[in-house]
Formats: structure tokens, C-alpha cells, sequence
């Protein structure tokens, strides 16, 4: 794996744009092809968001773009130290970046969470580029060299990486520092995750974001990142949403946690190739 992150790397900064996406999408459909368990495993999560009202073909051309995409989103991520505010000029397009400046003036940092759709990561270096200091959580790679070079290229987007495990402080610190956090919110890896609706299922959500707003009185921005037919993005932040810190934590917590899943929902349901889970969201033992 460490070979083709390295090889992809070479292809996004070497190629301009347009071509290494076109590269990106023939390796992407050859990935469709080869891995059989996540094919089925998209598909399923696509036939559940769309109500099931879409034929078999249907959903396996969505299920391919689902592949393309997210290649995209690794050039993407490739190219991170391209970054600056002339990229963003051209490339991103915000909407409701007024309630980040809002929520950001109480004093207690913000909690900008997003999802695994579009490009969470290009969010993270579209902030940090336009002069906002943005540290975000991040999964730790068994891979050393791929944990190393994730780390470097997040760094090369002006984006700190605080790893799971270790984080809880330094999560703390950002929040009391005024800074932005930026956290995942649709997928528990704890197996201590809170139930809310979500298609119609119980699923499980990671209780974080919600107990670091209670406890520290942190407003959640939701934060999409969305591509555009035209490879543009478009950067969406949600109105803050607070705990009612009059409540019991766990009552409060598990309302806003509700709150979020709904949100997330909605552009889940705007967006399904978008939406980079490459497991059975609703199955059991995945």
C-alpha cells in the first residue's frame, strides 16, 4: 500500500490536474472490480440511503462512482502542499462560513465536525490556508511509512494531526485555545459509540464531538465538503449547534449527538457516491 500512496503522489504532482484525475478514475474502476467485499459492502449502503426504490444496475454505476470519487479525493489529498489562497480563490466556493466566525467568537474554540463525504481533508487545509489554526483527529495507520506520510502531507495543508489514543488532552487544548478541531461524526470506532436514527436504523455514532461540547460549552459547526461537477468544491457550514448543559451529560449528549446524525444524514442523502464508507454501515459483524 505504502508503494501506490508513493506512486499516486508521484502521478499528482508531476501531472496537472485534469490528467491525474482521469488516472485516478481508470485505477478507480479497476479498484471496483478487485475488491469485491467493499463493492458489495457500498452497494448495500447505497440501496439503504436510497430507500431501495433503485435497480441493480443503477446502484452498481453509483457504487463505481463512489471508487472514482474518492480517487479524486486522493489527488486531492496528494496535492495538499499546492494549497494556498489562490487555490481556494479558484477552487472553493463557501456558503455559512459566517457561522464558523460566530461560533468561534464565544471564546471556547469550535468543534467543526464533518463526515466522510466529498473532501473532509481538503476542509481542514482550506481553513488552515485562509489563516485559521485547525488541528483535526486522525486513525492511525499499522503501516509506519503510510502513517508518516499521511501525517506530512496533512502538515503540508497547514492541518495538525492529533492521532486517536493520546488525544483526549490534546483536544482539550485546542478547544481552550479558541482554535478549530475538526472531527469525524459518522462512524464509531469505540464500540462506545451513541444510537441514533439514521435511514430508518439504529447506528451507532462516535460520542465524542457531543461530550467535548458539553463539557466544554464548545459550539458544533457541521462542515461539509462537497465536489462540484467541475471539480470545484463547495464548503458548507451548518449553523453552531450547543448542548444544553442544563441536562444530565449523558441526556444532553445523546440529543445533540441526534442533532448531528440528522445532518449528516442530509448530505449523505444529497451526495450517496460521495460518501466514503467502505463497510456494511448497518451490518453487525462488519
Amino acid at each position: 500500500m505504502y508503494a501506490l500512496y508513493r506512486t499516486g503522489y508521484f502521478i499528482a504532482m508531476t501531472f496537472p490536474l485534469p490528467i491525474s484525475y482521469g488516472l485516478a478514475r481508470i485505477v478507480a474502476g479497476l479498484c471496483y472490480y478487485a475488491c469485491a467485499k467493499d463493492r458489495r459492502a457500498i452497494i448495500e449502503n447505497i440501496r439503504t440511503i436510497t430507500g431501495g426504490r433503485e435497480t441493480p444496475k443503477r446502484l452498481r454505476g453509483m457504487a463505481k462512482e463512489v471508487y472514482r470519487n474518492f480517487a479524486g479525493y486522493l489527488v486531492d489529498f496528494f496535492r495538499f502542499s499546492k494549497i494556498d489562497k489562490k487555490y481556494v480563490e479558484r477552487f472553493v466556493k463557501f456558503e455559512g462560513i459566517q457561522y464558523l466566525d460566530e461560533a468561534l467568537k464565544h471564546g471556547k474554540g469550535v468543534i467543526a465536525l464533518s463526515a466522510h463525504i466529498g473532501n473532509w481533508e481538503l476542509g481542514g487545509a482550506v481553513l488552515g490556508a485562509i489563516g485559521y489554526p485547525v488541528s483535526a483527529v486522525a486513525l492511525t495507520h499499522s503501516d509506519k511509512r503510510i502513517d508518516d506520510f499521511f501525517t506530512r502531507q496533512r502538515l503540508a495543508g497547514k492541518m495538525r494531526p492529533i492521532q486517536i489514543g493520546p488525544s483526549l488532552k490534546e483536544c482539550y487544548r485546542v478547544l481552550k485555545s479558541n482554535q478549530v478541531l475538526g472531527l469525524l461524526g459518522d462512524r464509531d470506532f469505540t464500540n462506545n459509540g451513541l444510537t441514533a436514527d439514521f435511514f430508518g436504523k439504529p447506528t451507532l455514532f462516535p460520542r465524542g464531538p457531543s461530550v467535548f461540547a458539553y463539557r466544554l460549552g464548545a459550539p458544533l459547526v457541521p462542515t461539509l465538503v462537497t465536489r462540484q461537477p467541475d471539480n470545484t468544491f463547495r464548503m458548507s457550514f451548518e449553523p453552531p449547534i450547543y448542548a444544553d448543559q442544563g441536562k444530565p451529560e449523558e441526556e444532553a449528549v445523546g440529543e445533540l449527538a441526534r442533532k448531528c446524525a440528522g445532518i449528516i444524514e442530509s448530505y449523505v442523502k444529497k451526495y450517496p457516491t460521495q460518501w466514503y464508507i467502505f463497510r456494511d454501515m448497518w451490518k453487525k459483524d462488519e
